[in-house]
């Protein structure tokens, strides 16, 4: 029987692969962390050692209070300086008290100083520099967020991550950026637990607006969870962690590159629940959208593993679908 299972197993793939292939970008269409419209002519005069573009792109989110763009963006600028620095450093030469320059340089510090075996003491370093970059733009939330990524790294007790929560929120209280700071801090791997995690996370989606990223809160809990240590969280919890994110995914159409990383967050949780049907689905949400997040948790190469895996769900799909359905028809299904 077993065997006869494998057979009937290989046949499916056989049949039906090919065909779930398609409204998938092909491999070499899918890109990483690419940006969207208005960061891309940022990006590119960086390149040429301009920064006018990426400062008045960033003076805008301020300016809008876009404040979920604006952490995007200055996580962005701030990886293309760490390995392009002429143009950012000529930014800081001309313009020293910028709120937006001194908000990626405070974001560059605190990259490079995760990236050192001896973080905790270069996070220390950088302090001042998150505290320039909130006195910079006092009403703005993503400074707030480097301080909670801050007070994690430099093992920061509860009381100061507490304060500088209600700061955060104080600023912007549906900022997801600050949220998922604060998720990181409260999850096992760090200084809380699962089911201090996950209640955190499931408050903050409940009292979400419509559309917000924070409904993907407890899938980040969830992924938390699915890659560190400590006790287990009930399967019902980690599905409905999924459902609510599939819900917000839903709401965006295929290939917005806003939600990208919430899809990509998405798939890997889906991945590992097994629900392989729910993550092709996502799949072809994201199109040719990958971030390096999450799939940098697990693999040096994030494009090479979102890509594998990608084909892998594919597989799985296919293996699940009976034989005599028509080859169209398992397209269309998924």
């Amino acid at each position: 029987m077993a065997l006869l299972r494998a057979l009937i197993g290989t046949a499916r793939m056989l049949k039906h692969t090919k065909h779930l292939a398609v409204g998938l970008p092909a491999d070499d269409q899918v890109l990483l962390d690419a940006p969207d419209e208005r960061l891309a002519p940022a990006l590119v005069a960086a390149g040429r050692d301009e920064y006018g573009p990426a400062a008045a792109l960033l003076a805008a989110t301020r300016e809008e209070a876009a404040w979920e763009n604006r952490d995007l963006y200055t996580r962005r600028l701030a990886a293309f300086a760490r390995n392009r620095p002429d143009w950012f450093e000529h930014w800081l030469a001309d313009r020293p008290y910028d709120p937006d320059a001194l908000l990626v340089k405070a974001e560059l510090a605190l990259g490079r100083a995760w990236e050192s075996p001896a973080y905790a003491e270069l996070l220390r370093e950088a302090a001042p520099l998150i505290s320039a970059a909130a006195d910079g733009h006092p009403r703005d939330p993503v400074p707030w967020r480097l301080a909670l990524d801050h007070a994690r790294g430099t093992h920061a007790s509860r009381a100061v991550f507490d304060a500088l929560w209600q700061q955060a929120i104080d600023r912007a209280s549906h900022h997801y950026g600050c949220h998922t700071s604060a998720v990181q801090y409260l999850s096992a791997a760090w200084y809380g637990s699962h089911r201090e995690c996950f209640d955190f996370a499931e408050q903050a989606a409940e009292g979400a607006l419509p559309g917000s990223l924070i409904h993907a809160l407890p899938a980040r809990a969830a992924l938390a969870y699915l890659t560190g240590p400590g006790s287990a969280v009930p399967r019902e919890r980690l599905d409905a962690a999924a459902d609510r994110a599939i819900a917000l995914s839903a709401g965006y159409e295929p290939g917005d590159p806003y939600p990208a990383e919430v899809r990509n967050l998405l798939t890997y949780v889906l991945i590992r629940l097994e629900r392989w049907q729910d993550a092709l689905d996502q799949l072809h949400l994201i199109g040719p959208y990958a971030t390096s997040f999450p799939w940098d948790r697990v693999s040096d190469d994030p494009l090479g593993q979102f890509l594998e895996l990608r084909d892998g769900v594919r597989l799985e799909v296919a293996a699940a679908t009976p034989l005599r359905t028509p080859a169209k028809q398992a397209a269309r299904g998924h």
